[in-house]
C-alpha cells in the first residue's frame, strides 16, 4: 500500500485487529529501525515472506528524503537518498519522532533503561556529536566486561578504565544539560495535563562525592565478583516527582501515562525548537487507560506543540482533534483514504 499523510493531523479509524497499528508501526519503523512494539523482525514479515520493505519520503523543511528499509534474517538494511548507510541513526535523524501508544507507561514504571534511552534521544538531536561519544562508551564498556569476565588483571583494565572514566564524564555532563533544558517545558506539560507540579531527580550512575575514575578504582572488587561494570552513566536514572511523590511508586496507571506523555511532549518541544521544524507524533489509542478530560487535556498540548500527528482510533466520530484530521479508513488489512 501507499499513503501520503498530511502535514497536520491524521486519523486511522477502524475495528480492532484491522492493522491500526502496523501503519503507525511502519511509519516509526521509518524512523527508528526497529519496532516499537518490541516485535522481532520475524514477527513483521508476513507469512511465507523473506523479507519486508518500506520506502517513505520526509519533509526536512529545505528539502524532501527518501528513506528505505529491509529487514530479513539477513538483518537490517537502512538507505537515505539511495545510499546505503550502516545504521538506523541516518533514519532518526532524517526523521524524528515520538510515540505515546499504550505501553508508555512504562517511561514512569519499567526500568532505568526507558528513561536512559529518553535523555539519549534528546542529546542526540539536540548535541552534536553525542552519539560517537555513546558508540564510543558502550565500545569501552563491552570490552572491560569481556576482561572482567576473563578475570584480567587490574593491569589490563587501566586502559579501560580511562577510556570510560573520560567519555563518562561527557556523557553525564551532556544528558545533565539537557535535562536541564527539558525541564521547564516538563514542569509546564505537567502542570497543563496533571494540574500538579512535575519534577525530576537525575541520578548519574556513581556517587556525588566521587569521580567517575574515584568510583571504579572503589568498585573494582565488586566488579570483578559480579563480572560487569556497575558504575557509570550506564547505571543512571531519572526519578520523577509529582506532586513531591515519587512518581513510580505513588500514581494511577491513568496519572502514569499522562507522566510519560508530559516527558515525552517536553522532549518533543525541545528538540522541535532546536531542528526548527516539526516533529512527527504517533499516537496509538490516545484514549486508552484517559477518562474524556484528560483525554481533552493530552490532545490540547499536543495542538500546542505543532507536531504532524498520526492517530489510531476505533471510531471516526471521536473528537480527538481540536482541527479536522485527514482519515483513513482500515479493514481486513486494506486502508482508503477516507472522507
Amino acid at each position: 500500500m501507499e499513503l501520503e499523510f498530511g502535514s497536520g493531523n491524521n486519523l486511522i479509524y477502524g475495528p480492532n485487529a484491522s492493522g491500526k497499528t502496523s501503519i503507525l508501526e511502519a511509519a516509526a519503523y521509518l524512523g527508528r529501525g526497529r519496532s516499537f512494539r518490541g516485535a522481532s523482525t520475524r514477527e513483521l514479515i508476513r507469512h511465507e515472506a523473506e523479507e519486508f520493505v518500506l520506502f517513505g519520503r520526509a519533509d526536512t523543511g529545505p528539502r524532501q528524503v527518501t528513506l528505505g528499509v529491509r529487514n530479513s534474517r539477513a538483518g537490517l538494511e537502512v538507505h537515505t537518498d539511495g545510499e546505503k548507510k550502516n545504521s538506523a541513526a541516518a533514519l532518526a535523524e532524517a526523521l524524528p519522532l515520538q510515540i505515546i501508544d499504550p505501553d508508555v507507561h512504562k517511561l514512569i514504571a519499567g526500568g532505568p533503561e526507558e528513561r536512559r534511552r529518553y535523555a539519549d534521544w534528546i542529546a542526540f538531536h539536540v548535541e552534536h556529536g553525542y552519539l560517537e561519544r555513546w558508540r564510543r562508551f558502550r565500545r569501552a564498556l563491552k570490552q572491560r566486561n569481556a576482561a572482567l569476565r576473563a578475570g584480567a588483571e587490574q593491569g589490563m583494565l587501566t586502559g579501560w578504565d580511562q577510556e570510560l572514566a573520560q567519555l563518562g564524564v561527557a556523557i553525564d555532563e551532556i544528558r545533565r544539560r539537557m535535562l536541564e533544558i527539558t525541564r521547564p517545558a516538563l514542569q509546564d506539560a505537567g502542570l497543563a495535563l496533571l494540574g500538579s507540579a512535575v519534577d525530576f531527580d537525575y541520578q548519574r550512575g556513581w556517587g556525588a562525592d566521587k569521580s567517575l575514575a574515584e568510583a571504579m578504582a572503589s568498585s573494582a572488587e565488586r566488579d570483578r565478583q559480579l563480572g560487569s561494570t556497575q558504575v557509570g552513566p550506564h547505571r543512571a536514572d531519572i526519578r520523577l516527582r509529582y506532586d513531591e511523590r515519587q512518581a513510580k511508586k505513588l500514581v494511577s496507571r491513568g496519572q502514569e501515562k499522562l507522566l510519560a506523555a508530559a516527558l515525552i511532549l517536553a522532549a518533543t518541544e525541545v528538540v522541535q525548537a532546536h531542528l526548527e521544524r516539526p516533529l512527527l507524533l504517533l499516537l496509538d489509542d490516545p484514549a486508552a487507560e484517559l477518562d474524556v478530560d484528560s483525554l481533552q487535556r493530552l490532545m490540547g498540548c499536543i495542538a500546542n506543540l505543532g507536531c504532524q500527528v498520526i492517530a489510531t482510533t476505533l471510531e471516526p466520530g471521536r473528537a480527538l482533534f481540536f482541527e479536522s484530521p485527514r482519515l483513513f479508513h482500515v479493514e481486513h488489512g486494506a486502508v482508503c483514504a477516507a472522507e
